[in-house]
């Protein structure tokens, strides 16, 4: 049996472990002066033998990018940390029943908690970051294992009193502490994405440049997707260009994993939706249909730009006239005759599009246009209900619309520019596919979790799961430097918080706002919503669970396991256990939880039986033969939790006796 060890994973270790793997030779083993446990050391110059004349000198000039204290935040990002996440019952919504999360603390920390239980497992992250306009909050890291105490966390304190400061541009360090703080959350970041996975990064020009520099050296230059321009605002203010944009950085984990993007075109469903109200008006007149039809798409040009093709109309529906053309010489050729004339139709220079069976077979369905005699080159009819949306690069939206959709919804000015749900759901819909999980780790208002929902409500085939992670920013020190518009906006979240009986966070602006969100979407839409997963579970970024206390392998032998004194903190319940366990063992957080009582003990049941754990004191043989009765894959207690001697000597063998395949561990 095993002691679960209760930290983050070490970078370093990991790097260690695929050296290894690749090179056994040149890993030696040596023993941790200050644990005792045995610990892995790369032979340097053994690699650089088995590398033989591929090792660059160090003094060899080469194409890098670099800056002050890069190496520390190599360092952090590598570094493990003694940090757990807390469950709160109380400001979740549907706790039992939700795949939402909603995390408080400081990001890095949280990826750092989530890194190996999201291995490979997130399909999109987004995150809208400090642009570093020299207003920003930007995250001082202490470089420290231990986290700080979580009531101080949450006031922005750490051990330099300084955890969360404004970085402004007068500092020296003004790009370097802001690529110190981005760089070790992309990279930790980096590990959560599928092979197919992919991440979507706001900015703005201020650090454009640099974030494209970090990503390819992160992701890979060769991974670089595309760059959106996001045009939000007409700017009349006097200057040499006026500033009417930011960027949306792209890039893919593999991007050779990567199928075509297409999502379903919203501006033709309008079209389509119009088409059956004159349908259902004049029936069998398809010339009358086309008439009006042509008439409404004119009108409504501007919101329908794009699709405003699809304007012609038959007995089958809503097309438009495509290009039988091969894009290049070597098409296919062959006699097609002409319905009216019986001559053959003119074959294009590049021949035809389409093999000849494929091409008979449009013709028979009524998919083929024939012009008025065989001179005129025959056309495909692109069908509307087939209309597709690719992602542009250039994509227009009144910034003053998602700041306003917030207000309606929060019934107040409490948030200054949160990001679009039209844009965020957009990019959701271009990569998002069923059970995906959406991860966020710069939340905010809670725009990421709004935009997840919408598109969830309108496809529900998806039922995508988002995970936002943000820093309990305190209101009231923005206030205390915040200027014009912003304090105005500082005060007015403040008086709304009061109202709510919130304490004066970020995140507490960014949970109501997902509680509101969620109640409306299934007032619009009732009846297809009503098994929509609006819910979150509220999690809190703490110190670990566990005391300060440790013994050598040498010094504990079996009988002593459940006999030691008690390494758990007084103030921690059995559901705070339980999610750090989830944690260490993989299981995700959004996991089914089932609980049980065994002889007045409380048994927890995680994923159907993935996870089973008790971590209440004075347990009986009875509790331990109810849990080895479920033959989970892991079983969980703590090491001073058996209520005698007896218990404790008896336990390897009822799990023999009822589940030999279970892992069994203790705190």
């Amino acid at each position: 049996m095993e002691k679960l060890r209760m930290q983050s994973a070490n970078g370093v270790e990991d790097n260690i472990q695929k050296i290894a793997q690749l090179f056994p030779d040149c890993v030696t083993e040596t023993v941790d002066e200050k644990s005792g446990q045995p610990k892995h050391l790369i032979d340097f110059e053994k690699l650089k033998q088995n590398l033989s004349d591929s090792i660059m000198s160090e003094r060899a000039e080469r194409y890098q990018f670099t800056w002050p204290d890069k190496s520390k935040a190599i360092l952090l990002a590598n570094s493990p940390i003694n940090a757990t996440l807390r469950p709160c019952r109380e400001e979740s919504v549907d706790f039992d029943h939700t795949q939402n999360l909603y995390i408080e603390g400081d990001n890095l920390d949280v990826l750092k908690c989530l890194k190996e239980t999201y291995l490979h497992k997130v399909k999109m992250i987004y995150i809208d970051p400090p642009y570093n306009t020299g207003k920003d909050f930007i995250y001082g890291d202490n470089f420290a294992e231990e986290i700080n105490d979580y009531l101080e966390l949450s006031e922005q304190f750490d051990e330099q009193g300084n955890r969360l400061s404004t970085n402004m541009e007068s500092n020296g360090r003004f790009h370097t502490d802001w690529l110190n703080m981005i760089y070790p959350r992309l990279k930790v970041a980096r590990d959560f994405l599928k092979e197919d996975g992919v991440i979507f990064i706001s900015i703005d020009d201020h650090e454009v440049a640099n974030l494209h520099k970090v990503c390819d050296e992160i992701f890979g230059a060769s991974n670089f997707t595309g760059c959106v321009v996001l045009q939000t605002a007409t700017d009349n203010n006097p200057r040499q260009i006026n500033t009417e944009h930011e960027y949306i950085l792209c890039y893919c984990k593999n991007k050779d994993a990567q199928e075509y993007w297409y999502a379903d075109s919203e501006k033709a469903k309008l079209i389509q939706k119009k088409y059956q109200e004159l349908k259902e008006q004049y029936q069998e007149d398809i010339a009358n249909i086309q008439i009006k039809l042509r008439e409404w798409i004119k009108e409504n040009k501007e919101i329908l730009k794009g699709v405003t093709h699809y304007d012609n109309v038959d007995e089958k529906g809503v097309f438009h006239d495509g290009d039988i053309a091969n894009t290049t010489f070597g098409g296919y050729k062959y006699t097609i005759l002409h319905p009216i004339t019986h001559k053959p139709c003119k074959i294009p220079d590049k021949g035809f599009r389409f093999p000849e069976e494929t091409m008979r077979r449009m013709i028979e369905d009524n998919d083929i246009m024939f012009g008025a005699d065989e001179t005129t080159l025959i056309k495909p009819k692109k069908r509307l209900e087939n209309a597709k949306d690719v992602l542009r690069s250039v994509i227009y939206e009144d910034g003053r619309s998602s700041t306003k959709q917030f207000e309606s919804l929060m019934a107040r000015d409490i948030f200054q520019n949160p990001k679009s749900t039209t844009i965020l759901g957009r990019l959701f819909n271009f990569v998002i596919e069923k059970d995906d999980y959406i991860l966020d780790f710069f939340s905010g208002s809670g725009s990421s979790a709004e935009a997840a929902m919408r598109i969830n409500s309108k496809h529900s085939e998806l039922c995508a799961k988002f995970i936002l992670v943000q820093i309990p920013e305190n209101i009231d020190k923005i206030l205390e430097t915040a200027k014009d518009k912003a304090k105005k906006t500082a005060k007015n979240a403040i008086a709304f918080l009061d109202s709510i009986g919130k304490p004066h966070t970020i995140c507490e602006i960014g949970k109501e706002r997902i509680r509101r969100a969620g109640k409306k979407i299934k007032e619009e839409t009732p009846l297809t919503t009503q098994d929509l997963d609006t819910g979150f579970r509220v999690l809190k970024l703490d110190s670990t669970n566990m005391e300060n206390i440790y013994y050598s392998p040498k010094d504990i032998s079996q009988a002593d396991l459940f006999t030691q004194v008690d390494n758990v903190k007084s103030d921690r319940t059995g559901e705070d256990l339980l999610f750090q366990v989830m944690l260490e063992l993989g299981a995700t957080l959004d996991s089914k939880i089932e609980s049980t009582t065994v002889d007045g003990k409380t048994i927890y049941n995680v994923a159907e039986g993935y996870l089973v754990a008790c971590f209440d004191m004075d347990v009986t043989d009875e509790v331990v033969t109810a849990i080895a009765k479920m033959q989970p894959a892991y079983a969980v207690l703590r090491d001073t939790s058996m209520k005698n001697d007896a218990t404790a000597t008896n336990f390897e063998q009822i799990f023999k006796t009822y589940s030999p395949d279970t892992v069994t561990k203790i705190l």
